[in-house]
């Protein structure tokens, strides 16, 4: 059986983790170290069940601690060789991935891993390059989109297909407009190579979801710009919009918090 825990969500650190009959895959690691290694003993998981770590892109919210636990625990570390190179340029990123455990892999490329295959599409985002997961464990299809400016064709390829879906909807366009940020990073966030805001999530999750979808998590909420009810109410009249999560409809959407992990989730 699959099953996904997230670490953390947030510009204060991403980490997510999927496992199955034993064998386990990260897909970013932005939390800090110590907090790492206490959620994980936490839930009761040893770090040998980490097989391998997949990264997204190289901002220090989703790297910070990537080539620190790889090189303690010989993980290897997938990414394309953009991020790689971003990663060694990231003055953020203390500890750099070692040579020996960068995984260089193309843009759509699908890998096997364990009982995994996961492949890899283009997210657009202001970093050295960002890509989205489309992860397969034997008849269950997880996708995973963050840190995304617009919507693009790949994204709703992938996103068609899932059954679980870990979803960016960063900021509420009227908090961001109203908040204290400075003009030039509102508008960094608002560019097509920023983020996702909660209006245009729920239109791509409206449109786009699989009428199989079970489990959709809202990730990257805004600690300043959004609430995860805000974020919440805008997706979930969307869909319902749309004739989902009526009683007859199982799909569950969640927000995701920043700093503190979820449950421990059985995907099947």
């Amino acid at each position: 059986m699959l099953k996904f825990i997230c670490f953390g969500s947030g510009s204060s650190g991403n980490c997510y983790y999927l496992n199955m009959d034993g064998y386990g895959l990260l897909i970013d690691e932005g939390i800090g170290v110590r907090t790492f290694k206490k959620y994980f003993r936490e839930y009761g998981l040893s770090f040998g069940q980490v097989n391998a770590v997949l990264v997204t892109h190289d901002h220090a919210d989703h790297v910070k601690a990537v080539g620190a636990l790889a090189a303690e625990f010989h993980w290897p570390v997938y990414a394309l060789q953009e991020v790689f190179a971003g990663m060694e340029r990231n003055r953020y990123l203390k500890k750099k991935v070692p040579a020996n455990l960068a995984c260089v892999f193309e843009l759509g490329a699908t890998l096997e891993l364990g009982g995994f295959k996961v492949t890899s599409f283009a997210v657009p985002h202001d970093s050295s390059a960002n890509c989205g997961y489309a992860i397969e464990a034997g008849d269950v299809k997880f996708c995973l989109i963050t840190d995304a400016g617009h919507v693009n064709d790949d994204m709703r390829r992938y996103l068609r297909a899932a059954h679980y879906v870990v979803m960016e909807s960063n900021y509420d366009a009227a908090m961001l407009a109203c908040g204290p940020y400075p003009k030039s990073l509102k508008n960094r966030i608002m560019s097509d190579r920023g983020h996702m805001d909660n209006v245009d999530a729920a239109a791509f999750l409206a449109d786009e979801l699989s009428a199989e979808a079970r489990h959709v998590w809202l990730c990257h909420l805004s600690e300043e710009n959004n609430r995860p009810e805000r974020a919440l109410e805008t997706v979930t009249s969307a869909l319902k919009a749309v004739g989902r999560l009526t009683e007859d409809d199982a799909l569950v959407v969640e927000a995701l918090q920043r700093r503190h992990p979820s449950r421990l989730y059985e995907l099947e």
